[in-house]
């Protein structure tokens, strides 16, 4: 009996078909479905209550875009296999296998030195493992080892399918409309020119509308003041936990993040230890919220008060600085809160933090957004672009803030 076609209604991009039983089976895996009970825009949902949406969602969408992007250059002569195909689809289905709970915010806080991406080649070697080799077109894709370098750049590039359905869904859910881009238009210019990926002359405008959108995007979601603060927040509460774990204070928490908090773990400790990656696998946001509710009653003042302020929505203030604190502004804050709160001034240290706001939208390190012309001549984006010029697209704006404890 033919299996019956699986689709799931994207709320984005409609209906959303899964090609073939390889790709539903990765689908299916214990590690996919993790992704569903992490949020893809970490603590943003205190700014915009919509912004719920999960890290599966928007892999679903990458690889639908993938899927779309494939068939448009497959139409114009570009030679990809099925194999090569499943191959990019899986690739991008997977990218984002190694967030930790909260996306970003906990990439450095639980394992040290490493990276979401290293942690997913890892996970995915783990399925490849499983599943006797099946995803290793996919693997050589992902890390840039196979031979057609522009399938790579549909993954992990500037102008990649992670980008342009991070930008769609999260302008969706958050409902910052300057956020949406022209996804189908942009894919039906894609084309490739010595196994580069390249952009119509046609679609420059759309391009343009990209990058401004992605701009407009990081100040507006992903770094607006208030969700910095309270991820600054999260950080403080999960390194006092840490910190109380280190001199053997016994704190409830799930077995997964319980492993972490009283593990000094390192990236190459983590790689190589595979009840690390059980653990790992087995941890999300509801084990970090779970164990925040359940340390408001906490004896340790210092984490009873943030995980308080935290449950209850009492971030951290922020403010703009031109520059950093001096060591008298320092030591005043931490003698304030030493003596209103009854802490030890080592303690206070939870309580404020400076932290550095900054994004690009374009960066001449990496691939380029190159444009291709009916004549065959191929320039990039900021010599091509009337609008936009190479110094306004490589402008890295800073933002330096002190976040902290109102009192």
């Amino acid at each position: 009996m033919a299996n019956k076609r699986k689709i799931i209604n994207d709320p984005v991009f409609g209906f959303i078909s899964i090609p073939n039983e390889l790709i539903f089976d990765v689908l299916q895996h214990p590690y996919v479905q993790r992704l569903n009970r992490i949020r893809q825009l970490g603590l943003s949902y205190v700014v915009y209550p919509g912004a719920q949406h999960s890290r599966f969602l928007h892999s679903i969408g990458a690889m639908h875009l993938m899927s779309d992007a494939i068939a448009s250059l497959r139409q114009k002569g570009i030679a990809i296999t099925d194999d090569e195909a499943n191959g990019a689809m899986i690739a991008i289905l997977l990218h984002d296998l190694g967030h930790a709970p909260f996306s970003h915010v906990m990439e450095h806080t639980l394992i040290e030195g490493i990276t979401h991406e290293d942690v997913s080649l890892i996970m995915m070697e783990q399925i490849n493992r499983e599943m006797h080799g099946a995803l290793d077109t996919a693997i050589a894709i992902f890390t840039n080892k196979y031979s057609k370098h522009f399938l790579h750049q549909l993954i992990s590039s500037q102008f990649d399918m992670d980008r342009m359905d991070y930008l769609c869904r999260d302008s969706f859910f958050t409902g910052v409309t300057e956020g949406s881009v022209a996804s189908a238009r942009l894919i039906k210019m894609l084309n490739v020119v010595d196994d580069h990926l390249v952009i119509e002359a046609k679609g420059i405008y759309s391009v343009e509308k990209f990058l401004i959108a992605r701009r407009l995007m990081y100040w507006q979601v992903y770094l607006h003041k208030t969700s910095v603060a309270a991820e600054q927040l999260l950080i403080k509460i999960l390194e006092r936990a840490k910190q109380l774990a280190r001199e053997g204070v016994e704190l409830f928490c799930p077995p997964a993040l319980h492993y972490f908090l009283y593990q000094h773990m390192t990236g190459d400790a983590f790689a190589q230890d595979s009840y690390a990656l059980q653990q790992y696998a087995l941890l999300d946001d509801s084990d970090i919220l779970s164990a925040i509710k359940a340390w408001q009653t906490q004896s340790d003042t210092t984490l009873r008060l943030l995980a308080e302020a935290f449950v209850n929505r009492r971030l951290f203030k922020g403010r703009l600085l031109e520059q950093p604190l001096t060591a008298e502004e320092r030591n005043s804050l931490l003698q304030q809160y030493a003596q209103r709160l009854g802490i030890t001034a080592s303690d206070a240290e939870y309580f404020f933090t400076e932290h550095v706001s900054t994004s690009n939208t374009y960066s001449e390190k990496d691939d380029s957004i190159d444009i291709l012309y009916n004549d065959g001549k191929v320039r990039n984006i900021a010599e091509a672009s009337e609008m936009l010029n190479l110094q306004t697209l490589t402008y890295k704006p800073q933002k330096l803030y002190l976040f902290y404890y109102n009192i």
